[in-house]
């Protein structure tokens, strides 16, 4: 997986989780003890054989900076990292980042620094489990520009999403921002049986985004005033590219935007047996154990 770039988004105030976010960042809350909520996409890269991760932070960032700095080791043979890039000011910018895909726009040089060919999008605050070499698979053989990694949902939480419109080969061609439940009247895209039986015939986008790197390059670039993902760059990108959906179907990846009673998947961040360390194993002299909450 030397062809792809990860970065982790640290998130914002998170006041849904608060009095937890009072000292902290959503990413940094703790997760089963050892654990925090970034610990998931993360161990999800590193189980897929993604070890090259930036992990950019802004709000609240003091607990989540000291948790990566601490929780994360590769040997000094391979080419891994998990790496923080905080919000900065620079000659171009005086500003903290405006929105997802300003703090994507304003990292681009620390990327165009690695070589690789496409660049794997996440959010920090999330549960959920995935093998990230089955998108870029798929993302290949649908010759598409931008991947979306999607669920299928009921109309009762279909109003807390992304909605997508697909056709029969996963195509996108419409995207809805949180549409009101009462809209929602022709915006059902194809799935499978067993889907159809449970009433989820929306798909919701679970904010994981495949780009191949020289089209994020192009849109970031050439759109200065679009500062979010997905109000802006993703609809924009269904109508100029080739957007595909990538439908989850593990089941164990029961997708969930963490609330304060959220309880995380099952395996969802217990580390497979891998050559690098992930928090909590001892896959290297090295690794160093997982911090206790802060």
């Amino acid at each position: 997986m030397n062809s792809m770039l990860a970065l982790v988004l640290g998130g914002g105030a998170g006041t849904r989780l608060y009095p937890l976010t009072k000292p902290r960042a959503k990413p940094a809350v703790p997760l089963a003890g050892k654990y925090r909520l970034v610990d998931v996409p993360v161990s999800n890269c590193i189980n897929s054989e993604v070890n090259r991760i930036f992990v950019l932070t802004q709000f609240n960032s003091a607990s989540l900076n000291r948790h990566i700095a601490r929780a994360y080791r590769f040997d000094r043979f391979g080419a891994g990292f998990v790496t923080i890039i905080a919000a900065e000011q620079t000659p171009s910018s005086k500003d903290w980042f405006q929105g997802t895909a300003d703090a994507v726009r304003r990292t681009l040089p620390h990327l165009d620094s690695h070589r690789h060919d496409q660049t794997l999008i996440l959010s920090g605050d999330q549960l959920y489990a995935m093998d990230y070499r089955k998108l870029l698979r798929h993302h290949k053989e649908n010759d598409a520009a931008v991947t979306l990694a999607t669920i299928p949902v009921t109309a009762d939480d279909a109003p807390a999403f992304g909605i997508l419109k697909t056709d029969d080969e996963n195509h996108i061609t419409e995207f809805h921002e949180k549409p009101p439940r009462e809209k929602l009247d022709g915006k059902e895209s194809p799935v499978s049986p067993a889907m159809q039986e449970q009433g989820r015939i929306y798909l919701a986008s679970m904010g994981i985004y495949l780009f191949d790197r020289e089209v994020l390059s192009e849109m970031l670039r050439a759109h200065p005033d679009d500062h979010d993902f997905g109000g802006e760059i993703i609809p924009r990108a269904i109508r100029e590219r080739r957007v595909v959906s990538y439908p989850s179907r593990n089941r164990r990846s029961r997708f969930t935007a963490p609330t304060s009673r959220s309880t995380p998947t099952r395996g969802c961040c217990r580390p497979r047996r891998s050559k690098t360390p992930t928090p909590g194993t001892r896959s290297s002299r090295k690794a160093a154990s997982s911090p206790t909450a802060n």
